[in-house]
Order: C-alpha cells, then structure tokens, then sequence
C-alpha cells in the first residue's frame, strides 16, 4: 500500500510528471467560449453596439468644455496716415506693432430638443441589447459544434479501437484457414477469401486511425489552439435518456431562446433607426453658452525703429458670460437624408425577415431535434440488443465450431457481425451526447 500512496501523492503534487488528465467534453466547450474565432468576433460586435449607444447619447446629453487662449501678433514696418474730411492726410508714419491676448473659461451646448436623435437614443439601445443576446446565441452555437466535433473524435475512437480488434480476428483467422488449407480441411479459395478480409481490415484500421488524427484536427481548430496542444480526449461514453415533451421544449424555446430576442431586438432597432431617419427633417432646439472670468489684451505701437517713442492700450474683462438659443430646421441637404431612409428601410426589411424566418422555423426546428434526440435513443437501445444477439450468436458458433459442425466461415461472419453490432453500438452512444447538445441548444438552455 505505501507504493500505491506515494505514487498518488506525486501524481497529486506533479500532475505533469503524472500525464494529463483527459480532455471532458465540458472541458472543451470552456476553452472553445475562450478562444474561438466566433467568440471573439461576437465579443467585437458587442463592443461595435456599445460604440454606437455611446455616440446615440452624445446627441443628448450636454457638452461641457474647458478651454483657455493666448496668442500674440508682431508687425514691422508698417506704414499708414489719417484723413480727415476731404483733406490732405494729416500725418504718415511707419510703426511697428506688437498685440498679446489671453483669456480661459468654460463652454457648453445641450440640444435640448432634437427628436431625430432621441429616437436614434432608443434604437442604439435596441441595438446593444440585441448584440448582447446575439453574443449569448453564438455562445450556444459555438458550445453545439464544439460537442459534435467532440464525440466525433469519441466515435471514431472507439471504431478506431473496433476496426483494430477486428483486424486482430482477420489474421487470427487467416492462420487459421491456412493451418486448415494445408491439411486439406479447406479450400484455396477459403483461404483467399480470408486473405481478402484480413487486408480489408487492415485499410479499415488505416483509415479509422487516420480518422481520429483528421477528426482531432478538426476539433483543434474549433478549440482555437493547435492539435499538439489539445490533450487526450476522454472516449468515456455515457448517456442517460430523458423524456421531453414537444410542447413544453417548443414553448421554453419561445422564451428563451438567445437568438429569438436577438432577432426581436433588431427589428426594433431597425424600427427606430427608420422613425430616426424620418425625423431629422423636423426642427431642433439647443442651447450653447460660455463663461470667461478673466480675459486680457494688450497693444503697442512703436513709431521708430529703435522702439523709443510710441504708444500702448491694455484692457482688461472679468466675467463674461455669453448665451445662445438655437433652433435649427434641415430645408435640403442634397438628398442626404432621403439617403438615411432608404439605407434605415433597407435594414428593416432584412431584420424583419430575418425575424420572421426563425418565428416561422421554430416549431420545425424543435420537431426535428426531438426525432433525432429519439431516434439516436432508439437506435442505442437497438446496438445493445443487436450486440447481446451478436454475442451470443458468436458464442454458440464457437461452440459448433469446436465440435466440427460449423465452419471456420460461420465463425469469421459471426465474428464481423458482432463487430458491426458494436460499431453501431458506439455511434448511437455518441449521437446520443450530440442530440443532447442540440435539445438543449434549441430550447434556449443557459449555461
């Protein structure tokens, strides 16, 4: 026992000294919700429609700045005279000049009243909420594909592990039959027939190992890594019935199904982005103002070049407040809004239809889900039937095999049967977690 519980206590301590522990089907959809290309693209579509939520509440919301000016200008060698009435000038003089001005404040614009973008405010909020369900319902197709492409890498594990075993049977008999040929017990052409099988198992083999390489790939690549990095995959294959009602799967699905709403929240967008469109030809009202509580200029003037004789002005503001009252009415803006109506029309037609597709196909889509989720049960129940069958079938041909009233082809075609038995077996296993996958994709089941 001491052995037993060191070796689990390195095993616990350094799991990589131990190997790792298989890939669960659980274990994958986490890492495909992490990594996947369809994640992260919905991610990126989320953070579009928050952009857009943030941009729809800048055309209501007040605007506050603050900003602050000083700038300065510098003449040389100006030149210039004074009239007075219809006289000759007065004087002329060349002067230098040199102006400095400064002032800070706050300013501010709030467009209190401007319905095109109020509507536009309610369907940039549609639109980040039907993003968001969006998101939810890639989330569900990602975690679907991610268990089929799963039990498929199971299913042809386990027919990797049949066509293995059957090509064992093959040789073994192929010794068999030649042992019989050479003592006259069989013919050539039982012999050849037996070589022709053991060969055909053999490409079976070929091609069932090289379906787990290409099915691991495949699952790679759902996953978001590369096939080195993706452990082994746990060929434990269990499935425990559950009895569903149509209508009670059919009205969950109403309810929750992620892309449903999503396809809801779009429409209504649309909706509002067209009413939008609509609306900016109607008036709007705003209003800006400013603060400025110190403000400064100064201006010299030099009559010489050596800047000995001339004059200046400075002035000074404390608290300068300025107001505005806008209102502003789109007359023609060269079609640019008939533009926004046709594209805001465009995109309500395709969200409706986009709408009413999958109201139209749901209860279809429920329907076929359950009759491949009872089908595969069906057929589950069948393999294990069949396989009890086959193996007992195989069984009592061995036994009349061994007294001699059975031939050596008897026993190689129970043999086969029992071997398809078990290969069907393993599909309606797998196609059981896969159609579970489904059911609950369809009904809308959260993770």
């Amino acid at each position: 026992m001491r052995p037993i519980a060191l070796l689990t206590l390195v095993a616990t301590l350094f799991p990589s000294l131990a190997g790792a522990a298989p890939l669960t089907a659980d274990e994958a959809v986490k890492l495909a919700l992490q990594k996947n290309s369809s994640i992260l693209q919905a991610e990126a579509s989320v953070l579009s429609a928050r952009g857009g939520l943030w941009s729809a509440y800048s055309r209501v919301l007040p605007s506050v700045g603050i900003n602050a000016a000083r700038d300065g200008s510098l003449t040389r060698n100006a030149s210039g005279s004074a009239i007075f009435g219809g006289f000759p000038p007065s004087s002329f003089s060349i002067f230098d000049d040199e102006a400095y001005r400064g002032s800070y404040g706050l300013s501010g614009r709030w467009p209190v009243l401007n319905p095109s973008a109020i509507v536009g405010l309610s369907s940039a909020r549609a639109a980040m909420r039907g993003a968001s369900y969006g998101r939810a319902a890639t989330r569900a197709d990602v975690r679907l594909e991610t268990k089929r492409r799963f039990y498929e890498v199971v299913k042809a594990m386990h027919l990797a592990g049949v066509s293995n075993r059957a090509l064992r049977l093959s040789r073994d008999d192929e010794r068999r039959v030649r042992a019989l040929f050479e003592v006259g017990s069989v013919s050539k052409s039982d012999l050849l027939k037996a070589q022709v099988r053991t060969a055909q198992s053999q490409l079976d083999s070929l091609l069932s190992d090289h379906a787990v390489i290409n099915l691991r790939v495949s699952l790679a690549q759902q996953l978001g890594v590369s096939e080195k990095e993706l452990a082994e995959v746990d060929s434990t294959l269990t499935a425990a019935h559950e009895q569903m009602d149509a209508g009670v799967v059919l009205e969950e699905a109403r309810r929750h199904r992620p892309d449903l709403v999503a396809a809801e929240s779009d429409l209504r967008a649309a909706e509002l982005g067209l009413r939008s469109a609509h609306w900016s030809r109607l008036p709007s009202l705003s209003l800006s103002g400013g603060y400025t509580p110190d403000s400064k200029s100064s201006d010299k003037r030099f009559d010489d070049a050596a800047h000995t004789s001339g004059r200046s002005s400075a002035s000074e503001t404390k608290k300068e407040w300025s107001g505005e009252v806008a209102v502003n009415m789109n007359v023609f803006d060269g079609f640019l809004t008939d533009a926004a109506v046709a594209s805001a029309r465009s995109r309500l037609v395709s969200a409706r239809e986009t709408r009413d597709a999958l109201v139209r196909n749901l209860e279809g889509e429920v329907r076929q889900t359950l009759l491949g989720y009872q089908e595969a049960v069906e057929r589950e129940a069948l393999g294990r039937r069949t396989v009890e069958s086959a193996s007992e079938n195989l069984n009592l041909v061995q036994q009349k095999y061994n007294v001699g009233s059975a031939t050596i082809l008897d026993l190689i075609d129970s043999q086969v049967q029992l071997q398809r038995a078990q290969s069907d077996l393993v599909s309606a296993l797998a196609d059981i977690r896969v159609a579970e996958a489904a059911v609950d994709r369809v009904r809308g089941k959260g993770e």
